[in-house]
């Protein structure tokens, strides 16, 4: 299996319900690096797993999404514990809608598979992955 990974950074702000969390149910701000690895089989015709520029260029426009906001007050998150591990989901899934409406480019199209990784410290990760 191929692979290409591209990184870019996120930082929010939100709470979580629940006794497990302890002091993180009180409102705090976070900041991740995003990596997102995307993986095939065999390489397109022109020898590469997916267009980085592309890549970058889309991971950037789904964690712009989400930056600077308080997820506590977003729509879309509404009642949802947004841990790290739902988060890495939601980008993975922004993503595959990405490449499924041909924004990383027609050889794009072959991608097996997406993980994504967010990185809390230097200590501490969660990832997702899925396939295409």
């Amino acid at each position: 299996m191929f692979s290409v990974t591209v990184r870019d950074h996120i930082m929010i702000a939100h709470s979580f319900r629940g006794e497990v969390f302890g002091p993180a149910q009180r409102l705090h701000g976070a900041t991740f690096l995003v990596d997102a690895t995307f993986r095939r089989e065999q390489l397109d015709d022109d020898n590469i797993v997916v267009d980085i520029g592309l890549a970058t260029q889309e991971l950037g426009a789904v964690v712009t999404e989400l930056n600077y906001r308080n997820l506590d007050n977003e729509p879309d998150f509404a009642g949802i514990n947004t841990s790290t591990e739902f988060l890495a989901k939601v980008i993975a899934d922004r993503l595959a809608e990405r490449i499924e409406k041909g924004g990383l480019g027609e050889g794009a199209r072959g991608i097996a598979a997406i993980a994504v990784t967010l990185h809390e410290s230097h200590v501490a990760w969660a990832s997702y992955e899925r396939a295409l």
